[in-house]
């Protein structure tokens, strides 16, 4: 995964690609995102596919649950919001949530607005976002919580290099019903980093993946405690 520095100059490349994938940036929330963030958010359509009640909430209480999500000041939880690398547009938002020791385990959540889903940039961020949680921030295990009727996301995960590990049997419900939802995961010792130079995956078909609580949000995971 990681070749031993040989100098400060191999440092530096190690920074300058830290953050950045094929198709994405990842960089700190900015007040100018939230109302992107909160319209995706409340946005009913998707928001079957990330939350495990579809309910309306007050914009101010969605601001802060992002605001909250992207401190960034723990060691074991970051968030980032997600950027058009070439246009600088904002797309989504990411989270790794939960690690602590000794497991070293996190939730990874991920959100990409409707209007840039299909382009592959969710399969990136959920690249890069591994990436970052197994090289910078020392995780050995990253899980993704996905619907199993959610089959785009589950191809995306799958993609990018995370494995079926079970299911839980009517875990969550929609529409009258009861529905499966698959537990996916990627271990650091598996795990296929940017750096060796694995070919790209072909671009998401509409993820939403991971709820903080449940965990998704590209258009596939459920995201956290959402």
């Amino acid at each position: 995964m990681t070749s031993e520095w040989n100098g400060a100059d191999a440092a530096h490349r190690y920074g300058a690609t830290l953050l950045e994938g094929d198709l994405v940036r990842f960089r700190a929330l900015e007040d100018a995102d939230l109302p992107d963030l909160v319209r995706w958010w409340r946005d009913p359509e998707w928001a079957v596919l990330q939350q495990i009640i579809v309910r309306p909430r007050p914009a101010d209480s969605v601001v802060e649950m992002f605001r909250s999500w992207s401190k960034s000041d723990g060691s074991g939880e970051v968030g980032f919001s997600v950027v058009d690398r070439m246009s600088g547009t904002l797309v989504g938002h990411v989270t790794l949530f939960g690690a602590k020791l000794p497991v070293r385990a996190a939730t990874l959540a991920v959100m990409i607005g409707s209007e840039h889903v299909g382009q592959g940039f969710g399969t990136d961020a959920v690249r890069l976002l591994t990436d970052y949680g197994f090289r910078e921030m020392g995780l050995n295990r990253i899980e993704i919580q996905v619907h199993a009727f959610n089959d785009r996301a589950r191809a995306v995960y799958a993609k990018t290099g995370y494995r079926v590990e079970g299911v839980r049997r009517e875990a969550t419900f929609h529409d009258g019903r009861f529905h499966d939802e698959v537990i996916m995961s990627a271990l650091a010792r598996d795990w296929s980093s940017r750096s060796t130079g694995a070919t790209p995956e072909p671009p998401d078909a509409a993820v939403r993946g991971s709820s903080r609580g449940g965990n998704e949000s590209v258009a596939g995971g459920r995201a956290r405690g959402r």
